[in-house]
């Protein structure tokens, strides 16, 4: 039996959180807006928006994705972790998906389809380099399936 390996480990690229990004800082000028217009104890409302960016900054951060030669393991949260995994042999398709916001910041989505109860699909959102770790995770699928003697049968 081969010996488990690391691929890749990262996080979701910032990128994802740009929508809310740019939220928090119309709404940080709406809230300086009316600070000058109603007093400055409104700017004590500034807060909101540096909080809500600071969660969503959190979520992105601490969503970290470990592919091996023999599974893809993910953990996501702060305070309470969840930690779950894949093997690689019940892997039965990938999409990558390369939308321009992500394209310009060298990153991707893969999108797996497996045969785990618990994830039934899987996305890696927001990788950089995508393609090449699509790439890379096909050849370690296709030789954990040769390991195990497990075949991908299709019914038409």
């Amino acid at each position: 039996m081969s010996e488990e390996k690391p691929v890749f480990r990262g996080s979701s690229s910032q990128v994802l959180n740009l929508a809310h990004y740019a939220g928090a800082i119309v709404l940080a000028a709406v809230i300086i807006a009316a600070s000058v217009k109603f007093g400055g104890w409104v700017a004590a409302l500034l807060v909101v928006p540096l909080v809500y960016a600071g969660w969503r900054w959190c979520v992105i951060a601490t969503r970290v994705y470990e592919v091996t030669t023999e599974r893809i393991i993910v953990t996501t949260g702060f305070l309470n972790k969840r930690t779950d995994d894949v093997e690689l042999y019940r892997v039965k398709d990938s999409v990558l998906e390369e939308p321009a916001l992500l394209r310009l910041a060298g990153a991707g989505n893969i999108v797996l389809a497996t045969n785990d109860v618990t994830m039934p699909t899987l996305v890696l959102a927001g990788i950089k380099d995508a393609k090449g770790l699509r790439e890379q995770m096909r050849t370690h699928i296709e030789a954990c399936r040769d390991r195990k003697g497990t075949k991908l049968t299709e019914l038409e």
